[in-house]
């Protein structure tokens, strides 16, 4: 599996760049890919796709919200598949960066590495200051009905992660109020290394639950989880070189972080091979550490990657 380049890498651009520096970049990049001057045909095409669709604004939200994966052009030799010998699965592999097996590890506490170096210069994916900034985004509103309480529940999480997680997993960006691929909302995203968590919300009363892979109960009564699956096996698609996993975090209304209580069927308990996952506060952090911090590369920045997830921010 080889990994797409966007249109802004095509062109040699940021996602920052205006209308002037994609006509100058295009008109650079044209001269050398033409045909009529020894360039390949292919090449240039993709060229002017990229020119075509970043030129016009909404032809560029589009592409943004799409996170970049209308480009067909694809470089790299395929990456070697994840195995961090954690008991995980080997969803994910790393883009950018190769690891071999014999390797020493690297740490989610060791110093951050940023793929590409963090370097300001007119090609770089994203600049510097987004780069090095951990939260991105914040609880927005969309629509009318419920509007406050989900507000509320996402601010909540982000005080959670922000509190209890990114401060041991110092690399591990979070991404506020995405566009899920096909339609809908992604509520957070945390990327750390190339892994990705996919979480959402819920707030109910403090009691006992019971979660079975599928379905949440509580005194026989069924109550519907957040559909996040879908979401995340289509961001394991448009992101072929990360692992992506889904988390529903149930938030108390006291915000006790160890109720309410979660009672696993067999085959419910939290796992990061699973798309659907359940769980209260506490074990979200303590979950999302291992998952996070036990890649083959926790102490990476694909800056690349974040600034795809980044485009599609609503």
């Amino acid at each position: 599996m080889a990994q797409r380049r966007t249109h802004y890498e095509v062109l040699g651009i940021p996602r920052t760049a205006g209308i002037t520096e994609i006509k100058t970049a295009y008109r650079k990049a044209a001269r050398l890919t033409h045909p009529d001057h020894g360039g390949d045909a292919a090449a240039f095409g993709e060229v002017t796709l990229a020119y075509e669709t970043l030129i016009d604004p909404a032809s560029r939200q589009r592409y943004d919200r799409s996170y970049g994966t209308e480009s067909s052009y694809l470089r790299g030799k395929a990456p070697a598949q994840e195995s961090n010998g954690a008991g995980y699965g080997t969803a994910g592999s790393a883009s950018s960066m190769r690891f071999e097996s014999n390797a020493p590890r690297s740490s989610a506490t060791d110093a951050t590495i940023f793929v590409p170096p963090l370097l300001e210069s007119p090609d770089s994916p994203l600049d510097k200051a987004k780069s090095i900034q951990q939260v991105h985004g914040a609880p927005r509103k969309r629509g009318i009905f419920g509007a406050q309480a989900r507000l509320a529940r996402e601010a909540r999480t982000i005080q959670l992660l922000s509190r209890q997680l990114l401060p041991v997993l110092p690399s591990t960006r979070l991404v506020n109020g995405l566009h899920s691929p096909g339609g809908g909302y992604i509520d957070h995203a945390l990327l750390g290394g190339y892994r990705l968590a996919i979480v959402h919300s819920m707030r109910l009363p403090k009691g006992v639950y019971r979660w079975d892979g599928a379905s949440l109960f509580r005194d026989g009564k069924h109550i519907d989880p957040p559909q996040i699956a879908p979401s995340v096996h289509k961001m394991q698609s448009l992101f072929p070189e990360l692992n992506v996993t889904g988390w529903t975090v149930i938030h108390s209304p006291d915000g006790n972080l160890h109720e309410p209580v979660i009672d696993y069927a067999r085959g419910g308990e939290p796992s990061p091979t699973s798309t659907s996952n359940v769980v209260n506060a506490v074990n979200l952090v303590r979950e999302l550490k291992m998952f996070l911090g036990t890649g083959p590369a926790p102490n990476v920045v694909d800056r690349s990657v974040l600034a795809r997830l980044l485009g599609g921010m609503y």
